[in-house]
């Protein structure tokens, strides 16, 4: 596949969102809820006063946290409503790696961190996305495979055209024996011997 420029495996940084939104962790739950309504998102990244990722909030914690409990979600902040730690990949793990530390994890969402900054978001909705895409790659690859085997095969066994190596005669069907090219008859004499 690398011939034809293509990657051999696909890495977060093909499939992740990017930029993320992200929003203060005293922002109150309603002005995030609007958010993430406005923008039509699953969740949003809490960052700390200083800006660093500390969490996440998804429509299930909104769900569990603040309307299940029946929580002012204005007096609600989002330090109070996400779900922390903040779980992370490196964008530049594969797609398949990605897909199994969400099922550990029992998450559906990853942060993707650079050299400690935030640079997108996985989820496996993103993963799900490309799917269909990576079984067309396997399959032109298979295909090709199999073309260049059936060249090979072709090559290998058909006869060629030329001066026989034994009697010097003219054939339209030398093949090669033992390293050399003989003609039919010279074949059959060889094989006689």
């Amino acid at each position: 596949m690398a011939e034809i420029g293509l990657r051999p495996r696909m890495l977060v940084k093909d499939a992740m969102s990017s930029p993320v939104l992200t929003v203060d962790e005293n922002m109150p739950v309603n002005k995030v809820a609007e958010l993430m309504d406005k923008h039509s998102l699953g969740c949003v990244i809490v960052t700390s006063k200083d800006g660093k990722p500390i969490g996440i909030i998804t429509e299930k914690d909104l769900v569990s946290r603040v309307l299940a409990k029946n929580v002012l979600p204005r007096k609600f902040t989002a330090k109070k409503a996400m779900s922390t730690p903040l779980m992370t990949i490196n964008p530049d793990t594969t797609l398949s790696e990605a897909a199994r530390t969400m099922s550990r994890l029992n998450i559906r969402r990853l942060g993707v961190m650079y050299k400690g900054n935030l640079v997108g978001i996985i989820s496996s909705k993103d993963i799900l996305n490309v799917t269909p895409e990576l079984i067309e790659i396997i399959r032109e690859r298979a295909r090709l495979e199999n073309l260049n085997v059936a060249e090979e095969e072709t090559l290998e066994s058909a006869p060629l055209t030329g001066y026989c190596d034994r009697c010097a005669a003219w054939s339209d069907s030398l093949k090669e024996v033992e390293g050399e090219f003989l003609c039919e008859d010279c074949r059959v004499d060889r094989t006689g011997e």
